[in-house]
């Protein structure tokens, strides 16, 4: 019996993260997802991927402290060791993080160093800790927002990390190409999620706003973006690579 690749999410307890983990399972890879402080709800996506018959476990990660990232690393390669049998992973996808709610004019060092942390170091030095633990031929998706293309009032730190995020996955396509790993860049649009409040998903006049400017008439949910997340890790999506795709249903065109 073929061994089963496994796959990395960060931030998957919830939200996007949880959709793109149980998607994963679902198109046969083993899942690793990380939580920050909700343990119970990332058991609960655990015990939903081994109801599938695959592999899964979760690991506590804080993103915005990247020097606490050896020790992730560490913890990981004993998890891969213990419960997948393995000493590699041939997916990871960096999606933990937070938004930030702020005008230009009023985001203060603190916000803007919390966005840096969060969406850029984390995605930067993580994979990069990681480099030894991907496998040839594996898979990176990056995930960065609509947001990074438009612009709306209050988004500018976490936008603009979004479009560095971007940037990173090109040059990361670029220098790990010898390698055969291909990152891919999915940018999101507006989703019924939590995310900032969950004002998309629990504001229907914010909803129904979102919807009118998307050309196929509503907005997204979580089982929109994951299925694309599981596509760019499989091998259905071999010959894709430095790519940004958004997958917003045409938002703002």
């Amino acid at each position: 019996m073929t061994q089963s690749k496994i796959a990395l999410v960060t931030g998957g307890s919830r939200g996007l993260g949880k959709d793109m983990a149980l998607q994963l399972a679902q198109k046969g890879f083993d899942v690793i997802i990380t939580y920050q402080s909700k343990k119970e709800l990332a058991e609960d996506v655990v015990n939903e991927i081994k109801a599938m018959g695959k592999k899964a476990a979760a690991l506590p990660l804080d993103v915005s402290l990247s020097a606490s990232f050896n020790e992730f690393v560490s913890n990981l390669s004993s998890t891969l060791k213990t419960i997948f049998q393995s000493s590699t992973i041939a997916a990871l996808v960096n999606n933990a993080g937070i938004g930030n709610y702020a005008s230009f004019a009023d985001t203060s060092m603190e916000q803007f160093d919390s966005m840096v942390n969060i969406h850029l170091k984390a995605p930067f030095f993580l994979t990069q800790k990681l480099l030894t633990i991907i496998e040839d031929g594996g898979s990176i998706v990056n995930i960065s927002s609509g947001l990074a293309r438009f612009s709306y009032n209050g988004y500018a730190a976490y936008g603009i990390m979004k479009a560095a995020i971007e940037s990173l996955s090109r040059y990361e396509a670029l220098e790990l190409g010898p390698r055969k790993i291909r990152v891919n860049t999915v940018a999101p649009g507006a989703i019924e999620t939590d995310f900032g409040g969950g004002a998309v998903r629990d504001n229907k006049d914010v909803n129904a706003m979102f919807a009118s400017i998307t050309a196929l008439g509503r907005v997204g949910l979580p089982h929109d973006i994951g299925s694309v997340v599981a596509f760019l890790c499989s091998e259905d999506a071999k010959w894709i690579n430095a790519q940004r795709i958004e997958v917003s249903g045409g938002f703002h065109i």
